[in-house]
């Protein structure tokens, strides 16, 4: 049979496929590469506009008249072009237009054309005589001057909006150009400067103790549901015993059961048993799972039980069953409950929050460490974008390592369970 060629219609409809499918997942990545790229900048270029996704944190230098001067970025009759600031002052007079005069706020109008006052003294600007007046904002008259203006073309009919002093540049190549601007509004030549010390500043600021709490929590956690899940499944789906499926949906019915219904009952448990403000609190009530030995039975029971048969047949013991057959067998099971079990453990907030508080900083998660840098730095989001990505980084990483089981798990659950 000879095959089909494809034809150019087929290389256009892929071709557009792919380029929707890397848009859309350029779209739903964007928060985390902005994420990212915050932290690593400073303070003062998260606020810059318009807004830069890579951190231009640190200005260019030359060295000029044997010393270091930051390069600018002026405006030079419609051309951009890089200069030097030469520390000179220059007296301007600013001119405007009637209907962009601020009569409230006279540097609030828009400039058209700002000249300095001795070339308006040499008859570059003329006084006509005339005079205009704005109301500000009690409504009192104000009267501004009205000039012709020659400069590079027919005179203009403009209006004095206000005097003041602009900042002197030269061009950095040719000191011959000059252009006049205000130093804190000019543009800067900045380059690109990733401020790594970010997360060192961070880790600092009790976010490497919330880590290491966060990572022995999340680890005994997990440890614990996976044993306690192998274990129950096991027993639910291969241990006859009087009463095993009415305890199985008694158990199993407990998922239905709001946590905010157990909040009192819980604190009070550890409150009695003195463990409120210590991470024993945060372990011991979540290392059993009714959702993961419900996962885990259900795979067992897709396990044919002449191998388990054939075993115990051969004299081994349930135990050895368990742990050398069905444990291999389950691989993507138990990869799928370790990952849910993580984010969960990970991720945790409202019980870290009661049963911890927010005072005892020794024993703080991330998720309590980050409300608590979000309140103290409020005004850097540099910082809180930087405890954020630590915080987010590992489910990422786990779950970029294990989504080969992940899936594998979620596939056979939905076809087999």
């Amino acid at each position: 049979m000879t095959p089909v060629r494809p034809t150019l219609r087929w290389y256009l409809t892929r071709l557009v496929i792919y380029l929707l499918l890397i848009a859309f997942g350029l779209f739903m990545l964007f928060p985390f590469i902005y994420m990212a790229a915050t932290s690593l900048k400073v303070s003062s270029d998260v606020f810059h506009y318009p807004p830069r996704l890579l951190p231009y944190t640190a200005q260019e230098y030359v060295n000029a008249k044997g010393e270091k001067q930051p390069i600018y970025l002026v405006d030079v009759k419609g051309e951009k072009r890089q200069m030097l600031l030469t520390g000179e002052k220059l007296p301007h007079v600013f001119f405007t237009t009637e209907d962009k005069l601020n009569g409230n706020d006279k540097r609030a109008s828009e400039v058209v054309i700002a000249l300095p006052r001795d070339e308006v003294e040499k008859g570059a600007a003329t006084k006509t005589g005339e005079t205009v007046s704005k109301p500000d904002a009690s409504g009192t008259p104000q009267t501004f001057d009205v000039y012709m203006v020659t400069v590079d073309g027919p005179p203009q009919r403009l209006v004095e909006a206000y005097k003041g002093s602009l900042d002197k540049f030269v061009d950095l190549n040719d000191a011959s150009i000059s252009a006049y601007a205000v130093e804190r509004n000019a543009e800067k030549v900045e380059f690109v400067n990733f401020q790594v010390g970010n997360y060192n500043a961070v880790l600092q600021l009790n976010l490497d103790r919330a880590l290491v709490n966060t990572t022995l929590v999340t680890l005994c956690v997990v440890t614990g549901q996976l044993i306690t899940s192998i274990f129950g499944g096991y027993a639910f789906s291969r241990v006859n015993f009087k009463g095993r499926d009415t305890l199985f949906l008694l158990y199993l019915g407990s998922i239905m059961i709001p946590f905010v219904v157990l909040i009192i009952p819980m604190y009070r448990l550890m409150v009695v048993m003195q463990w409120q403000n210590k991470l024993v609190s945060l372990i011991i009530p979540w290392v059993f799972t009714a959702y993961g030995t419900f996962l885990m039975r259900q795979f067992f029971l897709s396990i044919p039980k002449e191998i388990e048969e054939a075993a115990l047949l051969d004299g081994a013991s349930r135990m050895r069953v368990l742990w050398a057959i069905f444990v291999p067998l389950s691989t993507p099971a138990i990869a799928t409950l370790a990952i849910f079990s993580f984010l969960y453990a990970w991720n945790s907030f409202l019980w870290p929050l009661l049963i911890i508080g927010e005072g005892n900083t020794m024993n703080h998660v991330l998720t309590l460490a980050l409300i608590r840098l979000s309140n103290s730095y409020a005004d850097q989001p540099n910082l809180v974008l930087t405890g954020a990505a630590v915080a987010i980084l590992p489910p990422v990483m786990i779950f970029i390592f294990a989504q080969r089981y992940f899936i594998e798990g979620v596939a056979s659950a939905g076809v087999k369970g």
